[in-house]
């Protein structure tokens, strides 16, 4: 329901603001508020404090030096004098700014060169008679041409005109001690002088909690939702039949550990019900996810199902592709791998042998998708770093079976609160412990200034009989980023090092080199490889003991720590140096500092939801999906727990008024997260 009156033109631009129906003015909630409730005498102003003054114009004139602006002088009763300047203004404020009109000034005052002044103050001809704003006056993001007073005046019809009565049982909000909706809502567009604005500007003030509360209510009644539908779906049941994973359990060269043996467990018992498995598997780098998957996989097979396995890189699928196909060819099972690098006719006869079901394991990149690809008999469905794929792309290969299981494995941590939170609507699993003789990476920070060092270094590894990486950010020139690139650095080092074999390797490389460069590096046929970040996830040379990233400061957090983990998969021991150029801005100091004081993932991943959101760790960003817009899952923690225990009562004991509750706070967007 929209206001009467609103013109296309407005509509229009309340839609760019995301306010799509007359509800979403409801939750247009103020960025921050103005005190324009009490008038300060000239001889109160304070510099860089916002104040309201009421005087008189006694000059106005538009000045041309040391720019075209409009200065007026403001005077109060005992003559003393506020100044007024515009630098961008319209005839009409010269015209409501003239000699001898009574004006009303809010603003930010400071010290200019003829005394105190307000620069682009907001301005009111008032008389005796203009009363104050008797509450604080809110101010909204809003897009060109709509303008403050006009948002504040929709908004406050809707209120007045729609129903905002608790969706909620009253006992309920009653016993959680949270004031009504309509009284929230009402105060946090119209707050009285009184109300607490430190409480209000950070978000703490009751009225917000409930608003806060109510929105992490509906994401959890959705995630919840979401979870009983799939599981009144049908899946086909694959039991255990301890055939092909019994024989690769007693042919590895290592046992499990504990916690494997556990989360294979519980992947084991759900993909035997005859409802989907929806399962994240999480696990540090070097945790051993891949041997986890490979015997799920195995189960699958052993009751005549197929199998997908999607990775986001070429390089890391056709990694998964020789470690599981060197797992299982001994039992007679032949993995076929999927790429948009593969020439059309490997690509059609590799097809072919997925829709006859003549292979039992599929393992490809985003060519997985594709229409033409078809399974024969689809069991279970794996994604592995399943965050870097967009939402229709996870879709589209869990629609290549009647209802697959579906596993999505992923090796940047989840903090506890964003899996509360995100993906409350999933089984989560986690192997919170690394192999047995795993040695402790040394992460050192070392300045640009110090290059030569690390030569040397690396030089005295390889020489040593191991092997290092030198990690660059980019492949070819730019003329943004003084960055050295792959190929540079390549020439650079093998003018250096004549005695060492170097490689490189990157994504522009076709596949075949791509492969011949990575079998070369982990046979140690060559000692040092420069590679960008296509190495970041899958690759495993336990002979690697050194890495060095060139440009850190570049690079996310969860980056480099995968990058870091590539190293200390063997018994020596590991160092990863982190190269940076100065100067550092803020935030890459911040995540420098991040990764060197810590070496848990989960640490790590909780940290860099603190500095860049839950946007990018979800890789949703990009992807249209709605974030939370007044709740902070790390700083509303304890909201969030409220708003779990909430959403089970609301559905078992409450069940209209949890769909009333979805209605009104995501209407048709609450399934955009759940794939």
């Amino acid at each position: 329901m929209w206001p009467k009156g609103l013109s296309k033109t407005t509509l229009t631009k309340l839609n760019r603001l995301g306010i799509r129906v007359g509800f979403d003015l409801v939750l247009h909630l103020p960025l921050r508020y103005e005190n324009e409730t009490r008038l300060q005498t000239f001889d109160e102003l304070n510099p860089s404090i916002s104040s309201l003054v009421e005087g008189t114009v006694i000059h106005s004139e538009v000045v041309f030096r040391p720019r075209r602006s409009l200065v007026c002088q403001l005077s109060d009763e005992n003559g003393k004098v506020v100044y007024l300047r515009f630098l961008s203004f319209y005839p009409s404020q010269q015209q409501q700014l003239t000699v001898g009109k009574r004006i009303r000034a809010f603003g930010e005052v400071r010290q200019g060169y003829f005394g105190l002044e307000m620069v682009h103050p907001k301005c009111l001809t008032v008389d005796e008679n203009t009363p104050l704003a008797q509450g604080l006056t809110p101010i909204y993001q809003t897009t060109g041409g709509l303008s403050q007073n006009l948002l504040r005046k929709n908004i406050n019809r809707v209120m007045d005109e729609l129903d905002l009565k608790d969706t909620l049982p009253a006992e309920l909000m009653g016993r959680l001690g949270r004031p009504s909706f309509h009284k929230c809502v009402h105060l946090l567009h119209n707050p009285l002088p009184e109300v607490n604005q430190q409480a209000l500007i950070e978000r703490t003030h009751p009225a917000w909690q409930r608003i806060k509360l109510d929105e992490l209510l509906a994401q959890q009644l959705s995630m919840r939702i979401h979870y009983r539908k799939r599981r009144s779906k049908n899946a086909p049941m694959l039991p255990s039949r301890n055939n092909y994973t019994e024989q690769l359990l007693s042919a590895l060269p290592f046992s499990l550990t504990k916690a494997q043996r556990l989360v294979f467990s519980d992947i084991s018992r759900d993909i035997g019900l005859p409802h989907p498995m929806q399962r994240l598997l999480q696990g540090d780098v070097g945790s051993g996810k891949t041997i986890v998957a490979a015997l799920a996989a195995l189960q699958a097979i052993e009751n005549g199902y197929q199998v997908a396995l999607m990775s986001p890189t070429e390089i890391l699928a056709e990694q998964h592709y020789i470690k599981l196909n060197e797992w299982l060819a001994p039992l007679g099972i032949m993995p076929v791998w999927l790429s948009g690098s593969l020439k059309k006719k490997e690509k059609e006869v590799t097809c072919q042998r997925i829709s006859a079901g003549e292979t039992m394991l599929a393992i490809g990149t985003h060519a997985l998708f594709q229409d033409k690809v078809e399974f024969k008999q689809l069991g279970l469905v794996i994604v592995d770093e399943q965050h870097k794929f967009g939402v229709q792309q996870r879709l589209a290969l869990r629609g290549k079976g009647e209802e697959p299981h579906q596993l999505m494995m992923s090796a940047t941590p989840i903090p506890r609160t964003l899996a509360m939170s995100y993906y409350a609507d999933l089984d989560v699993s986690v192997i919170n412990e690394l192999p047995p003789g795993r040695t402790p990476i040394v992460t050192k920070l070392v300045s640009d200034a110090r290059r030569e060092e690390v030569f040397e270094r690396v030089r005295q590894a390889c020489l040593s009989g191991r092997q290092a990486y030198w990690v660059c950010p980019l492949i070819d020139e730019s003329e943004t980023l003084d960055l050295q690139t792959a190929i540079e650095t390549h020439q650079m080092l093998s003018d250096a090092f004549p005695e060492l074999r170097i490689g490189l390797v990157h994504g522009k490389l076709d596949n075949a080199k791509k492969a011949q460069v990575m079998a070369e590096f982990k046979a140690g046929k060559i000692q040092l490889l420069v590679a960008t970040t296509v190495i970041e996830v899958g690759v495993d040379v336990p002979n690697a003991s050194l890495m060095v990233i060139d440009h850190a400061e570049r690079m996310g957090l969860a980056q480099l720590h995968q990058l870091r983990g590539r190293v200390g998969r063997g018994v020596a021991q590991s160092m990863c140096v982190l190269l940076f150029k100065q100067p550092l801005s803020e935030m890459a100091r911040a995540r420098l500092k991040v990764i060197y004081e810590n070496t848990d993932g989960f640490e790590i991943a909780r940290q860099d939801l603190q500095l860049r959101g839950p946007g990018e760790l979800l890789g949703a960003r990009q992807s249209g999906v709605p974030m939370l817009r007044f709740a902070d899952v790390e700083k509303d923690a304890e909201l969030l727990e409220t708003a779990r225990a909430l959403a089970d009562e609301l559905l078992r004991d409450y069940p209209d008024a949890a769909q009333a509750h979805l209605q009104r706070w995501m209407a048709d967007r609450h399934d955009y997260l759940h794939v």
